[in-house]
């Protein structure tokens, strides 16, 4: 095998064959280079683009990368329909087969020690969101406005002044968008928490993420809950169907679910 090594995962030995058709990055098919009881994931690659400097330019690529990390994916996903594997960081690439069984002998205590953690289990997603509704979209625009000192949408940057009644009504109708905005807050944080608790009851471990920035992620309403579970494959059937009992219970509030994916929360490695 010529060109440089990428490396997908680290798995222990598995007997189930990939699909014939799968492909990886650079739309090579991904092999297993064994190593003792380890067995790593390769794929071969080109040294014009995954050299360490055109593999720094490219990384600020963001159409190279995206292509490259949906490659990347396509292998994991395939990998843990077969086994659990321990997934590499994107992009982790060594000159020749020897380099990779260096890295394999130098970290197999690590290996070895994640990998039985890992066996049996996959990762499943759980996120919360609270549905933007036009009163608290509202609340949240003049105080975003009010906080800048600047009109919001509709508004003439030097407003006539209010009559005194007018002025009070228009007092009276912020507190009371405030407080309704606050209560289901309130409410979506209760319900996050209790389904959290939940379903950790299934789950073997957990982490909770930062909530995810939705002009980033697309994503409508603001995330509340963002967290992962570690859950065996037998229990995942009932964790699923927890979840999905659970998604109508708090109006204005959506669930989703994703997974199950390799334990990329979980293995100790840059994902």
């Amino acid at each position: 095998m010529s060109g440089l090594r990428y490396v997908y995962a680290v798995c222990r030995p598995f007997g189930t064959p990939l699909p014939a058709q799968l492909t990886g990055v650079a739309g090579v098919p991904p092999k297993q280079l064994v190593h003792g009881d380890l067995v790593a994931v390769v794929g071969q690659v080109p040294e014009e683009d995954f050299a360490e400097g055109p593999l720094r330019a490219h990384l600020e690529d963001l159409d190279w990368l995206g292509a490259t990390a949906r490659a990347h994916q396509n292998v994991i996903d395939a990998l843990t329909v077969v086994t659990s594997p321990l997934p590499l960081r994107l992009a982790t690439v060594f000159r020749d087969d020897s380099g990779v069984r260096s890295m394999l002998e130098e970290r197999a205590e690590t290996f070895s020690r994640t990998l039985g953690r890992l066996d049996g289990r996959v990762e499943w997603g759980v996120k919360v969101y609270s549905e933007p509704t036009e009163s608290t979209e509202s609340t949240e625009t003049a105080e975003a406005a009010e906080s800048k000192g600047t009109p919001t949408s509709g508004e003439a940057a030097s407003p006539p002044r209010r009559a005194a009644g007018s002025g009070r009504d228009y007092l009276r109708q912020r507190r009371n968008q405030r407080k309704e905005s606050e209560e289901k807050w309130e409410r979506a944080e209760e319900f996050s928490r209790r389904l959290h608790e939940s379903l950790s009851g299934y789950a073997e471990d957990t982490r909770i993420h930062a909530p995810q920035n939705s002009a980033l992620s697309r994503a409508p309403g603001r995330n509340i809950l963002n967290a992962a579970y570690l859950v065996t494959r037998t229990e995942s059937e009932a964790f699923v169907e927890l979840v999905d009992r659970t998604k109508d219970d708090a109006p204005g509030l959506r669930v989703e679910l994703t997974g199950p994916w390799a334990a990329y929360s979980f293995s100790g490695e840059d994902a």
